[in-house]
């Protein structure tokens, strides 16, 4: 699959969002994006054309090939702030670079780093 930095964080988003609430809406999701209501109603129907999603009852939940990507990315995203924080870096910064990198960052280079880091970053 070619990565796609707007499908994974949406995916990401509705994860982290339905971690903290039950019965995750798209009005949540614009929310949490800072994007307009219609723009993420049109990338939610193309996600669940292309399944990584379903909705029920207006509540979206991820497929498991959209929990999959969603896992991956927040994994990262966690992991990536908690290294800056541990290195010094602010927690407002930290995040913000951290979801800049979990999108470009190969799988072979993260894993790279979560072994040289392990004892550092506990999980």
């Amino acid at each position: 699959m070619k990565r796609n930095e707007t499908l994974e964080n949406y995916l990401e988003a509705i994860q982290i969002l339905s971690l903290n609430k039950q019965g995750v809406k798209a009005i949540d999701v614009a929310n949490y994006l800072h994007f307009a209501r219609a723009t993420v109603s049109v990338a939610l129907k193309e996600f669940e054309r292309d399944g990584y999603i379903r909705f029920e009852r207006y509540n979206i939940f991820l497929t498991p090939k959209g929990l999959k990507i969603a896992n991956a990315m927040y994994e990262r995203h966690e992991y990536i702030a908690q290294l800056l924080m541990h290195f010094g870096v602010d927690e407002k910064t930290a995040y913000a670079d951290s979801c800049m990198i979990e999108h470009d960052l190969s799988q072979k280079s993260f894993d790279a780093i979560k072994k040289a880091t392990g004892k550092i970053i506990k999980k």
